[in-house]
């Protein structure tokens, strides 16, 4: 038997017709009629997670892995609020989560009743589509219930993915969980019209470039873009840039490409910038290239985007292009001509600055003490094959591009906002839902701001946290600004001496640590088995001032053996 309320039952019924049957409860009881008719059916998949800004956040790494929209339902009042931060991540990221949240007969709101806030809208600015539920009490009731939903299940993924708030005022009493079927709720089925461009426009701008870029943001793995991108590489002189978090692989993509920029002089920077620039995927890192292609502007910018949105990170957008980039790329592929006798300047220019770099940084490696980034560059070493590497913000991900990394391991982060919270939530959900191997790389502050992600029953056997403790905030050791101030340490970078160990073993979780290489020797190739079939957290720590001495140092040993006072002109 499912709850009696019709605007459930509506919500239900076409939640299953448009294929989400991944929910994420808290528990509550505003929303216990929700919760009932979801846990209910066997077409629903149910997880529980208590803490509402965790569970958010697990959801959305459902969808990362899923590669489609996923479910969070929480009761009224301020349970609502936490669910911000995730909403906020699937809007920048472009995740198709469902947020739904039941509340207060609209009449108590404002009236110092129980649990009750303005929660109509209240994520409008960050989310596709914003809707407050009626409580049907009639046919013209029932059939607007109807169109709210169907329109905010269709924005979910029409004209590129995101996040969607359903409202869901309920009425006492609660607890009337009579009805034995849900309804044959009504679908409206949405079209898209398919995009096109002005080929021979592309063809011409192509063909006149000589300096030709491609720069690939963050996109989810699986993205199809790589045959497509070798064959481009193979018809012309095109450099192709992309960090880890791209999740493309070709065999001369430069991903080190923020390192190459931090080794050119003033003179050299405008030889490396294109005079064409195509931009598709997400988020960057990279600082550099947004300050390159800022000062450096390209001739022609054109901007690949399903969603037709102006996103001008560079302030160079010529021209948008709302289509998929798999295939702007693929019918760019087969228009233009194969320039054979071409010598390939550009990319040449790149890959051989490139090359010197990669060789160079595996040099230092090997000379460097334990740190920070010896110690991720030998985790990044030992991941196995086909696994799942999430990348907490702030200084791992950073420290990670500096790696070489197998490109059979798909990266996730959540650089939708770039906040620390929530990255072992996602982490966390994501393994749910993965069969391989999860690997989660964070810093402590991360770990220990969303320490709730371990109060989960869902934990699943195949997640591997690595948690770099180094007492605080370490980025703000690695950039100029912070040492200045005399609250660095206590209240900037958060100074601490905790360790994880006990939060871990209270949480049911298997526990490593390791202080130098010898123990992380030994930790690693344990850490790292799939045959271990539970999950493992392995702490490492390290000092403050050895990495700060480390990074810093990595940047003056490119600079003293790869930089030349020699101006490389470009034809």
């Amino acid at each position: 038997m499912f709850s009696n309320k019709p605007n459930i039952l509506q919500l239900a019924s076409l939640m299953l017709q448009y294929g989400i049957r991944h929910v994420v409860l808290s528990p509550g009881s505003r929303n216990a009629p929700l919760i009932h008719t979801f846990t209910q059916h066997p077409d629903f998949t149910c997880y529980t997670v208590v803490d509402e800004r965790s569970a958010a956040f697990f959801a959305l790494g459902l969808s990362q892995k899923l590669q489609q929209p996923v479910a969070a339902c929480c009761t009224s009042g301020t349970a609502l609020l936490n669910y911000g931060p995730a909403i906020a991540e699937a809007f920048y990221q472009e995740i198709p989560l469902l947020v739904i949240s039941a509340d207060r007969p609209e009449a108590w709101i404002g009236q110092a009743d129980g649990q009750t806030i303005p929660q109509n809208g209240a994520f409008a600015a960050i989310t596709k589509k914003s809707v407050q539920l009626p409580e049907p009490t009639n046919d013209t009731d029932e059939w607007y219930c109807n169109r709210l939903i169907n329109e905010s299940l269709i924005q979910l993924t029409a004209n590129g993915n995101g996040p969607v708030h359903i409202n869901v005022p309920l009425s006492e009493p609660l607890y009337q969980f009579t009805t034995p079927a849900l309804p044959e709720a009504r679908q409206i089925t949405f079209h898209a019209a398919k995009p096109s461009f002005e080929i021979e426009h592309v063809k011409s701008v192509w063909s006149t470039s000589s300096k030709r870029m491609i720069v690939v943001g963050q996109l989810p793995p699986e993205n199809g873009l790589d045959n497509i991108l070798a064959s481009l590489l193979q018809k012309g002189d095109v450099v192709i840039l992309a960090e880890q978090i791209g999740n493309v692989h070709t065999s001369q993509q430069i991903g080190n490409f923020d390192l190459v920029l931090a080794l050119l002089s003033e003179e050299e920077l405008n030889n490396y910038a294109p005079d064409l620039l195509i931009t598709l995927g997400g988020h960057l890192t990279s600082k550099r290239l947004k300050q390159l292609l800022r000062k450096h502007k390209p001739q022609h910018h054109w901007d690949i985007r399903p969603d037709g949105k102006v996103k001008d990170t560079f302030q160079t957008l010529t021209d948008l292009i709302p289509t998929d980039a798999g295939d702007f790329l693929q019918q760019l592929a087969e228009n233009i001509i194969t320039e054979k006798d071409k010598e390939n300047n550009f990319s040449k220019l790149w890959q051989d600055k490139s090359m010197k770099v990669d060789q160079e940084v595996a040099r230092f490696m090997k000379e460097s003490p334990f740190s920070d980034l010896t110690v991720i560059n030998a985790f990044i070493q030992s991941l196995p094959q086909q696994s799942s590497l999430h990348l907490s913000s702030s200084a791992p991900i950073r420290y990670a591009q500096i790696c070489n990394l197998n490109p059979t391991v798909s990266v996730l982060s959540n650089r939708g906002t770039n906040g620390i919270d929530g990255s072992m939530s996602t982490a966390v959900g994501y393994a749910t839902a993965n069969e391989g191997m999860t690997f989660l790389l964070i810093g402590d502050l991360s770990f220990f701001y969303d320490i709730n992600a371990l109060w989960n029953k869902q934990i699943s056997k195949n997640l591997r946290i690595l948690l770099v403790n180094n007492g605080g905030g370490n980025m703000f050791h690695l950039i100029n600004g912070p040492q200045q101030s005399e609250a660095m340490e206590g209240y900037i970078a958060c100074h601490h001496s905790e360790s994880a160990k006990d939060r871990v073993l209270a949480f049911g979780l298997h526990y490593l640590s390791a202080t130098n290489f010898d123990e992380l020797d030994r930790c690693l190739p344990y850490f790292c088995n799939p045959d271990e079939d539970y999950p493992l957290v392995l702490e490492v720590f390290t000092h403050t001032e050895t990495n700060a001495y480390v990074f810093s140092r990595l940047f003056d040993a490119l600079k003293e053996n790869l930089m030349t006072h020699d101006f490389i002109g470009y034809d």
